[in-house]
């Protein structure tokens, strides 16, 4: 339970918070929102707020050329080299010394004092999403073992998980999936990983329409993190929602 739970909610900060809000704008909101999803989002220790929307956004601008900080597409033709590629789009881009620069990517969020002091304090997040399940299990089960196992399954588990399920968006969906719309990259969508990835699984829709708090865009289409936005929405916590008409829709189908 705490495993699923706290995936979710991590999870949820990365897609609705960091992904949909803060990188693309697909919705407005208040300030306690915007503060809840960026601390959300810290917890799942994919990067602090600032460096995790400037990459994604510079990964927009330039998806599949060159600039791309995480395509699978720029190593070469044949199996090894696209097994190569598929391994630095899923990880091995993090350990090269390349940065985006977030004063070209992220200005908006470098000039907003919560989210800088958000942003400074990520160690702190990760620790506080490390705790939570510990404690949690801790006093249920009133063992140190009962806390280890919280730690374990609803911390490092949870990040594991978290971490792949978000990275295979970056590689698999590159290299695989069904193409809906022409897009001048070649994002696919792979409705399995749509569902472990609370609705990221719609790349090649999400590049069609960037902007989109959606990305289910199909009755069909599982998209946890856009029902999410609509619930909020019909609450009044967030307003603006950016969804594409059925025209929009229609006419980057890919024929």
């Amino acid at each position: 339970s705490l495993l699923v739970s706290m995936y979710i909610l991590t999870g949820l900060g990365i897609t609705v918070g960091f992904h949909r809000y803060f990188a693309h704008r697909a919705f407005k909101s208040n300030k306690v929102i915007q503060i809840t999803l960026a601390i959300l989002g810290s917890m799942a220790a994919q990067g602090p707020v600032i460096f995790w929307v400037a990459t994604h956004r510079c990964h927009h601008q330039y998806s599949d050329q060159p600039n791309d900080p995480h395509s699978p597409r720029l190593h070469g033709n044949g199996i090894y080299n696209q097994l190569r590629g598929l391994y630095y789009a899923h990880i091995g881009w993090l350990f090269e010394s390349l940065i985006v620069n977030p004063l070209i990517f992220a200005k908006d969020l470098v000039h907003n004092p919560t989210i800088v002091k958000i942003n400074q304090l990520y160690l702190i997040w990760i620790i506080l999403g490390l705790a939570i399940p510990t404690a949690i299990e801790g006093i249920l089960t009133g063992t140190s073992i009962g806390a280890f196992q919280g730690f374990m399954w609803g911390g490092i588990v949870r990040i594991f998980l978290s971490h792949h399920t978000t990275w295979c968006i970056n590689s698999i969906t590159h290299v695989f999936g069904r193409y809906r719309f022409e897009n001048a990259d070649q994002s696919g969508n792979i409705i399995w990983l749509a569902i472990v990835t609370l609705g990221e699984g719609w790349h090649n829709n999400h590049h069609a329409f960037p902007s989109s708090a959606i990305t289910g865009l199909a009755w069909w289409q599982l998209d946890l993190s856009g029902w999410i936005i609509r619930v909020l929405e019909v609450t009044g916590l967030v307003w603006d929602v950016k969804i594409p008409t059925a025209q929009m829709i229609e006419s980057k189908i890919d024929a």
